[in-house]
């Protein structure tokens, strides 16, 4: 097992005021939508974040982690924090290739980029594999980007027919990144709340209760549309420091 990760007293200080800083904002989202934030999770998005940040959420006692990679996420959960893993949930949050089907099951709780049918398949025959089976989100392409994952938001309903009659693969919720913003780019304007107003429509439309949206710039206007997991990275953690 990996020694312990050194943690400076002040990386500890200002992880914990962040975090608490940003549930104060939830709450606050909450209220302003009447809704319950007990009902709204937080997840820190701990891609890339060095592991001593990382242990700081930790030591704030931060329970929900979402990561890109499988195999980054094997060697911070499956080694350098293994003794901490099992009082966790991990939730991919990134692009997963059907060979790498079997190692996300067997580590994460939650798969959130479901988005087509080839790794339906591939996840029914790593469910069996592994014993393990992670609940799944769908990845809605609200932008109809073309670069980017996701079922498009017209083809949503007959996929998710597909998974439930088709693999008996039943979807817990959505999730979308909806088009960044650049400004005088060629997104400028675009906000995110009719994207999120899309993935809650998508939603009802098929019986599902959890949505996963909103980041660090836009997860108080995710609660406002009904969000029940937000994504939360450099607002907890701080900016990425580059490689």
């Amino acid at each position: 097992m990996s020694e312990p990760v050194s943690i400076p007293k002040s990386l500890t200080d200002t992880i914990a005021e962040n975090r608490t800083a940003i549930l104060d904002r939830i709450a606050r989202a909450a209220k302003q939508a009447n809704r319950d934030p007990a009902h709204i999770h937080l997840t820190a998005v701990s891609k890339v974040q060095p592991d001593a940040r990382v242990a700081a959420m930790l030591a704030a006692n931060q329970k929900s982690f979402g990561e890109n990679r499988v195999q980054e996420a094997h060697t911070r959960w499956g080694e350098t924090f293994a003794d901490q893993r099992a009082a966790l949930e991990l939730r991919l949050i990134g692009p997963l290739q059907t060979n790498k089907a079997v190692a996300a099951c067997e580590l994460f709780d939650v798969i959130e980029t479901l988005d087509r049918e080839k790794l339906a398949r591939a996840l029914v025959k790593a469910f069996d594999k592994t014993g393990h089976t992670p609940d799944l989100f769908v990845q809605v392409n609200t932008g109809e980007e073309p670069q980017k994952a996701g079922v498009l938001p017209h083809e949503l309903d007959g996929f998710i027919t597909t998974l439930r009659t088709g693999y008996d693969l039943h979807p817990a919720g959505l999730m979308c990144i909806p088009p960044a913003q650049f400004p005088n780019g060629p997104n400028t304007g675009q906000a995110p709340g009719p994207h999120f107003a899309l993935l809650k429509k998508l939603a009802e439309r098929n019986g599902l209760n959890q949505l996963s949206m909103g980041m660090s710039g836009d997860f108080e206007t995710a609660v406002l549309f009904g969000a029940t997991h937000v994504r939360v990275g450099s607002a907890l953690f701080g900016e990425r420091i580059p490689a």
